[in-house]
């Protein structure tokens, strides 16, 4: 049977599908949220717990994804959350209340959530072995399409009225076809229990918390860099757009990355990668009066900062196999999420201190990161 049988195609084509649903709908809700709440006077930290909402849904659903597969079904599981985003969705169109909306990202985060574990452990599972990397970048990919996909419709739809909702609404049931067409996938699960996140940080810290970092990231600049943008004397549609930037990035470069993984150390280009952030976040505040040169800055920064989960998820796969291998997606978005609670607020605050106290902050995440690669795989770290 070769590698990418029509069994392996099908499972795959839904996977990607449903991360596209992920990536339009974080990048398309969380800034035009984000927007709205600037508009009507709320501070950046307020901002960042509206986000953090999410985080939380997304930290309590990762674990229960996996057992509610196993008693429902992974398809029948997967549209259960495809239409509980639409519903989500259209409720966000309804209402404009603070509180309301608090609870209605939280029903939100939660649907996006088991479509994510789901997708990613599916796609994970049906990925031949030695093509792996290769076939994350495709799936990373097609995430940085569906992010890059929201702030282009959010452009075009403006951020007024329940326009840009109905479109997310109608591209989400949309993204669900492929997902009845495929049929259960082969690897399922099979042993009781949730995950849990102490055994698997043991077994590989580093690509564990590289989902921290990417979560608070990831998160944080969806909801603030519109923000910082605008205090920046961007106009909106330049401070939404510097979002396509960081996306279009993380489309071009996840696919040679995924393929540099499977022919190099992954902790190695972890560290490469890394330090690129850190640079980055130095440099790209100063840059920004040179819109061109900014834009590229953004682009090639956001691009190598995405190849971060891409790797950390391929080192995952690479540790752990089969049922296992599930439990240790839910445990990778679990800190995806714990970075989406811990991120925002964080950065927050930052961009509340100083115009370019966001970049600023995210220095700091990078540096905190490569100590922890350094203590773990330094010269002097314990080797077990």
């Amino acid at each position: 049977m070769s590698a990418f049988d029509a069994p392996t195609k099908k499972s795959l084509a839904a996977a990607i599908a449903c991360i596209s649903i992920v990536g339009i709908g974080l990048s398309l809700v969380i800034p035009l949220l984000a927007l709205r709440l600037e508009a009507a006077g709320f501070a950046a930290h307020d901002n960042g717990a509206q986000i953090a909402v999410s985080g939380l849904a997304t930290l309590i659903g990762a674990p229960l994804a996996p057992p509610l597969a196993r008693r429902f079904g992974l398809r029948v599981l997967l549209g259960a959350a495809i239409a509980l985003a639409v519903a989500s969705l259209a409720a966000f169109a309804l209402t404009f209340d603070y509180r309301a909306w608090l609870a209605i990202r939280f029903a939100f985060g939660l649907a996006l959530t088991i479509v994510f574990v789901l997708s990613e452990f599916w796609i994970s599972a049906a990925a031949p072995r030695g093509q792996r990397g290769l076939v994350l970048g495709i799936y990373a990919t097609f995430l940085a399409l569906g992010f890059a996909a929201g702030p282009t419709l959010l452009s075009l739809t403006g951020t007024e009225g329940v326009s840009p909702f109905a479109v997310a609404a109608v591209i989400t049931a949309a993204a669900g076809l492929p997902v009845v067409w495929a049929g259960e996938p082969e690897t399922g699960f099979d042993q009781p229990g949730r995950p849990k996140l102490g055994p698997i940080f043991k077994a590989a810290p580093v690509a564990v918390t590289t989902a921290l970092l990417f979560g608070c990231i990831e998160t944080g600049l969806n909801g603030l860099l519109p923000v910082f943008g605008l205090r920046s004397g961007f106009s909106q549609a330049w401070a939404t757009f510097q979002l396509t930037l960081f996306a279009l990035g993380n489309v071009v470069f996840p696919v040679p990355i995924g393929m540099l993984a499977d022919r190099t150390g992954k902790i190695r280009l972890l560290v490469w990668f890394s330090l690129i952030g850190l640079f980055g976040a130095l440099i790209l505040p100063g840059l920004a009066e040179n819109r061109a040169v900014y834009a590229l800055g953004l682009f090639i920064w956001g691009g190598v900062v995405g190849g971060l989960y891409t790797v950390g998820l391929a080192a995952l796969a690479e540790r752990f196999h089969g049922e296992k291998l599930a439990a240790a997606n839910a445990a990778y978005i679990m800190m995806y999420a714990l970075g989406m609670i811990l991120g925002p607020p964080l950065l927050g605050l930052g961009l509340d201190l100083a115009p370019r106290g966001l970049f600023d902050a995210l220095g700091v995440c990078f540096a905190a990161y490569l100590g922890l690669i350094l203590f773990f795989h330094g010269p002097f770290a314990r080797k077990t």
